[in-house]
């Protein structure tokens, strides 16, 4: 799980006495007295105006490039260089089974892309994971828009439905890729060529490095992801009705709530639970081969900032951050642990909250509802066109749709600081603090700058080493820039 690495970030400090704490939160008041005296609709005000301001961006095609309306100075840019070639055919495919959910595969299929590129190979249609947790049985067809991926593609590498009848039944070499590989290892790898005309890819997620890549192969990766890999048209015009049934309430926060019984039990966090809850959750981990870990201590895993923000705590800071009860919030997730039993605690702040269950009509879900890549499919769609999207989490789909976000203008995107935020909850509970002013800029400070605006991709963190080092570096599709996402004011000379 991925630790804060933004050091100018404000924090509350690990051991405070309890005088130090309240002289602390008196000083704060005092600072903020006239504000709140003078205008006291200031915050609800400031929560209407992040809603309203956010701009529609969306990519077009002009003389057979891409390009988008800027933001923040800024604009995509994914055309490739002038020293950029169109692939040459060659008799050499690679197969590939992706793994994970929706957004773990779609990243890993532009991964794919690029390799294929890298090693001057045919890439077959890659085949979707049926085995993961949810056991979605989705094609690649029912997801993506099979179509449009092998076209928009034509330029930059190859891509077939299936292997040549000839190569159906030849020896393929299965070759699980090392995680975060460089170019220099891709083109070794290009030695299997001489024995195998086929390679077997079984796994496609993190195969390429985050950086230190050329230009071509990043630009390649996003014009994969961002345009190549479009969802099926059902699910686009299912996405695209419920984004408009939204919008006519006026402006909307998706809010990905991981507080899904699956997360839940990976993480080993019960805060919150009943000890009925938590024992259910503690048999599913134990149950499931591959997340069986050491015994974990649900009260350390949430001091450390690991666990997600249960519906309350979600509830306690956006109305810190000043959004008012009348705010229209989409969750973006699948069953909410528990129900409507914890989901109350949020309602409770805010009464507008809504499922693609309560959006749609139950025949135009049908067809998703038993398809667990399809339904992830259309959350996203309404995250990434949300005004506002907050993940109470990190994960595969907040970091996919944070950096679609700033790819599409620095959309805004608040990223809780969860172990900021526990230690203040936890003030709350010893009635050290409660709701109002004070809260409010405590909680404001500490995600003034958490809201996506534009910045370069975060490095390893310090003192780690070896691939652990590369495993601890910020996604690149989590944040494209600089690769793919420029200065409008000084765009750089691509030769």
């Amino acid at each position: 799980m991925r630790r804060s690495r933004v050091s100018s970030r404000p924090r509350i400090p690990a051991r405070l006495s309890r005088s130090t704490i309240t002289l602390y939160i008196v000083l704060l008041a005092v600072f903020s007295l006239a504000v709140f005296i003078f205008s006291p609709k200031k915050i609800v005000d400031d929560g209407k105006s992040q809603l309203s301001s956010q701009s529609e961006t969306s990519g077009k095609m002009t003389d057979g490039k891409l390009s988008y309306p800027s933001s923040y100075g800024f604009h995509p840019c994914t055309n490739p260089s002038s020293r950029y070639k169109v692939p040459q055919e060659s008799g050499h495919y690679i197969t590939v089974r992706s793994n994970g959910g929706l957004n773990q595969m779609r990243t890993g299929i532009s991964d794919m892309v690029a390799i294929a590129r890298i090693m001057n190979a045919t890439l077959v249609i890659p085949e979707l994971d049926k085995r993961s947790f949810w056991k979605d049985s989705s094609t690649f067809s029912d997801v993506f828009d099979e179509q449009h991926f092998i076209t928009t593609l034509e330029g930059d590498v190859r891509i077939v439905k299936g292997l040549p009848k000839e190569l159906e039944s030849a020896p393929r070499a299965r070759k699980h890729f090392t995680s975060w590989s460089s170019m220099g290892y891709y083109e070794e790898m290009a030695r299997l060529w001489k024995d195998y005309q086929v390679i077997h890819v079984p796994k496609s997620d993190s195969r390429l490095a985050n950086n230190n890549l050329p230009l071509d192969i990043q630009r390649l990766r996003c014009r994969a992801l961002y345009y190549a890999l479009c969802f099926s048209p059902p699910i686009e015009s299912l996405g695209k009705t419920l984004v408009e049934r939204l919008k006519s309430h006026g402006s909307y926060i998706a809010l990905h709530l991981r507080y899904e019984k699956d997360m839940l039990s990976f993480t080993g966090c019960t805060y919150g639970l009943t000890h009925a809850e938590a024992e259910e959750l503690t048999v599913m981990r134990e149950s499931t081969n591959h997340w069986k870990m050491k015994k974990i201590n649900s009260t350390e895993q949430r001091i450390s900032g690991h666990c997600p923000l249960t519906p309350k705590e979600v509830g306690i800071f956006l109305r810190a951050l000043g959004y008012p009860p009348s705010t229209w919030i989409y969750v973006a997730a699948g069953e909410i642990f528990g129900g409507d039993v914890h989901l109350s605690e949020l309602r409770s702040y805010f009464p507008n909250l809504v499922f693609k269950e309560t959006l749609a009509r139950s025949e135009e879900l049908e067809t998703f509802s038993s398809h667990a890549s399809q339904s992830a499919a259309l959350d996203y769609i309404v995250s990434l066109e949300s005004d506002v999207f907050i993940p109470s989490h990190s994960g595969n789909m907040a970091r996919a749709v944070e950096g679609h976000r700033r790819f599409l203008g620095h959309r805004k995107t608040i990223n809780p600081d969860r172990k900021g935020l526990v230690r203040i909850f936890d003030m709350m509970e010893r009635g050290e603090l409660q709701e109002g002013s004070s809260l409010s800029l405590l909680i404001s400070q500490m995600h003034k700058d958490r809201q996506g605006a534009p910045r370069k991709r975060l490095s390893s963190l310090p003192g780690t080493k070896g691939r652990e080092r590369l495993r601890t570096e910020e996604s690149f599709y989590e944040n494209p820039y600089p690769e793919c996402i420029c200065s409008s004011r000084s765009p750089p000379k691509i030769t």
